[in-house]
């Protein structure tokens, strides 16, 4: 194996302690270099050295091991997420040895376990070690010279010439050419980065900024520099040059803040952005107005986003922004050879390489999935999967889990049999005792899978979000080339319909703000009823929870839960909200009532347009007439500008920034013009 640069796999179903001494004497057969034994308790043996728990399995990214021994025989069972990035670390002539539970009893309601059974009993690649039978080891089946070496890169500091291209390219980045790299897993993206900012560093470069979901994922990138510039301090996310230059990792929240205050980007920054595809399309088209020499980085297929997913939602952007972008890929593995097996094997176990299906013009029919079904019928499977992973920027392996596992959870489709176009998944929650919800509500207990009702409760103060039911839309995914048909639509009016007859109260979902998106759900006839007060640290957007009501009971409980939320939402613009996007804030705002004023308020207004009236003096009046317009239907640039002022209090040099202004005499012209406009467009009654 190691010859070949190939890695294999083992799996074995005795029973939990037989087959755990089993995996010991491996462990104590030969010196393995950095063994790593996996298991949800702390083992007392003699590999308790090396043991993990699956929960900090991403604090190993960027180490290799050459054993790594999975326990999930135990009844804390197998985590998708940690078995995937695992996977990774596992160098080429490597063993993975994947204890799995007894096929016998309860463990097989798992339709997940189910799957993964059958998936690893068709596998050529891998071996079934089974109870009483001598351990056998995988036997390459193909090739059998040993591959040849990788060629000279022609770069003492990069492995394949891909790396090698890669890092010229970024070192010779230019003003508005943005950079985007995609490449598998193993590829040596994040070590190419690393090798870049070296060389920058040593050309002189002052700052070199590096973002990326999670510190974990940019590990590689800071060992690299470590290696090449042995000379400087590292201090966590920031690498500090002996000649003076500094590569600083800052989280995707704070970064986007940064940028806000004038404090990050601008003329001469550089920006290398790791795992791209795992942050929302909104903060990446946010640095790339700010930052002139950009480059994305991403995995097309693994646990932290997905490759495919990001190029059909940013490409449109980049193209409008940026037109004269670049692209190259990484294809060259590094810590092992092509044609591995462990590697195709994990994507198939784990759908890593899931891809959306043809497109059809035929007739489509709605279908629920029962989970058993759909655990057995893998094409489907594969194409629905590739739809939710598309689609959205934080699919990881263990929402493959929840697909076939979680309780609750309903699948619908709409097919022509072949071909799955779009998908909605959805789970009901709430439906507690008042003694319950009121210990939810006080934050003393917490229940998982009622993320909408729990939030409801314990932040918007509604005891009664979880006495209530509640069905919440967790993803829907409609095909790239199917977009703008209504497929969407009416997959919510199915699940809308059955959730009715079911007696549900609310249908709702969440997701992060952004205008269009809010303006989709608010086409559905959803109300905006909960706004998170800081950004996700791994997103970088507000959460937005909307609600549609489907019983008199729903009614009531959306009516009280939307008209608090629009009361406190000019209160909280102006404080905890006053860095939310404009836009967002404004797409809101739109979905108020419309503001009546009086007489002497529309005279204020007039002074301001046409007079010369301090507008702060007449903000309560411009902060109504900013509503009216929105409530219209009025969603421009102009008026998001003006409502950034009005209500959140934006300052002079922002919106100078924004307008293009030069001062405050410019910016006090632009705004009496803009108060006139939306004057002039009321009717003569009001």
């Amino acid at each position: 194996m190691a010859a070949r640069g190939w890695r294999g796999l083992v799996w074995s179903t005795s029973p939990a302690d037989t087959a755990r001494q089993q995996a010991l004497a491996i462990w104590q057969a030969r010196a393995w270099q950095r063994p790593c034994w996996v298991s949800s308790a702390a083992p007392e043996k003699a590999w308790q050295q090396g043991w993990l728990p699956p929960a900090k399995a991403r604090t190993h990214l960027g180490g290799e091991h050459d054993l790594i021994v999975y326990d999930a025989a135990s009844e804390a069972g197998f985590d998708a997420d940690a078995f995937g990035a695992l996977s990774g670390t596992l160098r080429a002539g490597g063993l993975l040895l994947l204890l799995l539970p007894a096929a016998a009893g309860d463990q097989t309601a798992s339709h997940y376990m189910a799957r993964l059974r059958e998936r690893l009993a068709q596998a050529t690649d891998a071996v079934h070690w089974t109870p009483g039978e001598p351990l056998r080891l995988p036997e390459p089946k193909s090739e059998p010279d040993r591959p040849r070496p990788l060629p000279d890169s022609g770069d003492p500091d990069c492995l394949t010439r891909d790396q090698r291209q890669v890092v010229e390219r970024l070192v010779g980045l230019r003003r508005r050419r943005p950079l985007v790299i995609t490449a598998d897993r193993g590829r040596g993206k994040s070590a190419a980065l690393g090798i870049a900012c070296a060389r920058l560093l040593s050309e002189g470069q002052e700052k070199i900024w590096v973002t990326a979901p999670r510190l974990a994922a940019v590990e590689a990138l800071f060992e690299r520099l470590e290696a090449l510039r042995p000379a400087g301090h590292r201090h966590g996310g920031r690498f500090d040059d002996e000649g003076g230059g500094r590569v600083e990792f800052v989280a995707p929240d704070e970064l986007s803040a940064r940028v806000e205050r004038g404090e990050a980007g601008g003329q001469g920054s550089w920006l290398l952005v790791d795992e791209a595809a795992a942050i929302p399309v909104a903060l990446l088209g946010q640095w790339l107005e700010a930052f002139p020499r950009i480059a994305f980085a991403t995995t097309v297929h693994g646990y932290e986003g997905s490759g495919r997913g990001f190029a059909l939602r940013f490409r449109p952007r980049l193209e409008r922004q940026t037109p004269d972008w670049r692209e190259c890929h990484l294809a060259v593995p590094i810590r092992w050879a092509e044609g591995d097996p462990l590697e195709r094997l994990v994507g198939d176990l784990l759908l890593l390489d899931a891809e959306p299906p043809g497109v059809t013009s035929k007739p489509l029919q709605e279908w629920i999935w029962q989970p058993e079904v759909l655990a057995g019928d893998e094409p489907a499977l594969r194409q629905i999967f590739g739809l939710l992973v598309q689609a959205h920027y934080r699919t990881a392996p263990s929402d493959l889990q929840r697909l076939l596992d979680a309780p609750e959870l309903r699948v619908r489709t709409l097919t022509d049999g072949p071909h799955t176009q779009a998908v909605a998944v959805c789970a009901d929650e709430g439906g507690f005792t008042p003694e319950l919800a009121e210990k939810v509500a006080r934050g003393e207990r917490r229940l998982p899978g009622h993320l909408l009702a729990q939030s409801l409760a314990a932040h918007a103060g509604c005891r009664e979000a979880l006495t209530a039911r509640l069905r919440r839309v967790q993803r829907i995914s409609v095909h790239p080339q199917r977009r703008r048909e209504g497929l969407g639509a009416r997959l919510l009016e199915g699940e809308r319909a059955a959730a009715r007859e079911a007696g549900v109260d609310l249908l709702g979902a969440s997701f992060g703000a952004e205008p269009g998106l809010l303006a989709f759900w608010r086409s559905q006839r959803f109300h905006t009823v909960r706004l998170g007060l800081s950004r996700e640290t791994s997103t970088g957007e507000h959460a937005v929870m909307v609600v549609a009501p489907l019983t008199a009971r729903g009614e009531a409980l959306c009516a009280t839960l939307t008209r608090r939320f629009h009361e406190l939402l000019p209160v909280l613009l102006a404080f905890e909200l006053a860095e939310l996007e404009p836009e967002v804030a404004l797409a809101l705002l739109a979905e108020g009532e419309r503001a009546e004023l009086d007489a002497a308020e529309w005279c204020d207004l007039d002074d301001v347009a046409h007079g010369h009236r301090e507008p702060a003096l007449a903000r309560l009046a411009l902060q109504r007439l900013i509503r009216r317009a929105a409530v219209a239907g009025r969603h421009d640039p102009e008026l998001a500008w003006l409502a950034a002022w009005a209500f959140q209090g934006r300052d002079i040099a922002w919106l100078a920034a924004r307008a293009g202004a030069d001062g405050r005499r410019q910016v006090m012209a632009r705004m009496r013009d803009i108060v006139a406009t939306l004057l002039a467009g009321e009717s003569p009654g009001r």
